[in-house]
């Protein structure tokens, strides 16, 4: 057995480790997809992206516009979730160009945020899906923590997630990534790895330091860039020329929008293309509506007649039409005969408040008797 000394010895002959060598950069690499692949225009009107954002912008050049996604070691916003990869879309004159910044080891993270922090600088707007939720916030959180909050300039940012749920959500119901690039786009992604493995697949490169394990990792980051540019497109053509859709219940969800933003003959038109099939009920009781509180009675009476007519809507129609011919034109014969139509319809709905109903016959015939 070896003495005290003779080990002590032993140990002071092993060479000491090398030390890590200092990160000067981090990876970075570039896809190039032609400008035929794409149809952005070269100006997004400032009227549209309000519109379709909800606040105010200004017109924005297509070589402004700073497409961003994020790939993370997590789902949380906590100090320990790290964006390990960044990619930025930008349009040239020449292409559509991805820069993906990888953070190989978490001494690189400075470089990555650099980097993105001047991409933002270059920019005029913001493209994200989910980044005022998650993106955002997450890089903000990095930003701090490596002491850099005075490189985060986030500028005008379109989210695009929320305006794609107002669009697409009553037809799609889902509205992630993958489910608009298959029912919108008409891509499919073959041999996609999914989301919840990335952070899995990261911490296996730490480990092993084999890039082939992140390769997956950039293509799935490169075609959500690329997707990106397509749905923004998309949006803006559908909120530019609504018409154009051939989607009932899409034309519907524009109407609210443009109802929304205060564009009323927008709205109604979106409504009336929209009256059709399954969604005829509801484009026909937002159009009235809409035609009601302007005060456009002969408008809004034409749309209840067609509904009743076609027996839509159970007793709504025929209250508000009651309530039209007693207020605003007088008619109390025909107010009273839109209340008897009602009471017996309601007759056979439990639900219906029949007391109100005969509450309002009685005070309708009591007019109808001054008269």
């Amino acid at each position: 057995m070896l003495s005290l000394r003779e080990k002590l010895k032993a140990a002071s002959a092993q060479k000491p480790k090398a030390a890590k060598q200092a990160a000067v950069d981090c990876l970075t690499r570039e896809t190039a997809v032609p400008l035929s692949q794409f149809d952005l225009p070269m100006e997004l009107p400032g009227e549209t992206l309000t519109l379709l954002q909800g606040q105010e912008f200004p017109t924005c050049r297509r070589e402004e516009i700073c497409f961003l996604d994020t790939e993370t070691t997590g789902l949380s916003h906590g100090a320990g979730t790290v964006a390990f990869l960044v990619g930025v879309g930008f349009f040239t004159a020449d292409a559509f160009c991805v820069r993906q910044y990888l953070m190989r080891d978490y001494d690189e993270e400075v470089f990555v945020l650099q980097n993105v922090a001047r991409h933002m600088e270059q920019s005029k707007m913001l493209c994200t899906f989910n980044g005022a939720t998650f993106d955002l916030p997450l890089l903000e959180t990095r930003y701090t923590m490596q002491r850099m909050r005075d490189s985060f300039f986030p500028r005008p940012h379109v989210d695009l997630l929320p305006v794609s749920r107002r669009v697409w959500k009553l037809r799609l119901k889902k509205c992630n990534l993958t489910r608009l690039e298959e029912a919108v786009l008409g891509m499919e992604r073959q041999d996609d790895l999914p989301g919840s493995l990335v952070p899995e697949r990261y911490f296996a490169f730490l480990k092993s330091r084999d890039l082939g394990l992140l390769e997956d990792i950039l293509r799935h980051n490169v075609q959500d860039i690329i997707s990106l540019a397509h749905i923004l497109d998309r949006l803006m053509w559908l909120h530019d020329t609504p018409l154009l859709s051939q989607q009932p219940e899409d034309l519907f969800s524009l109407g609210k929008i443009y109802e929304k933003r205060g564009k009323h003959e927008g709205a109604r038109m979106c409504y009336r293309a929209a009256d059709q099939g399954s969604m005829s009920l509801l484009a026909r009781g937002k159009m009235a509506d809409s035609y009601r509180r302007a005060g456009e009675w002969e408008a809004a009476s034409d749309v209840y007649g067609r509904m009743i007519a076609d027996r839509q809507g159970g007793i709504g129609p025929l209250i508000a039409m009651a309530k039209i011919c007693e207020h605003r034109t007088r008619d109390y014969a025909a107010a009273i005969e839109y209340t008897r139509r009602a009471i017996l319809l309601a007759a056979d709905r439990p639900d219906s408040d029949m007391a109100a109903l005969q509450k309002r016959y009685q005070r309708l015939l009591m007019k109808a008797r001054k008269e």
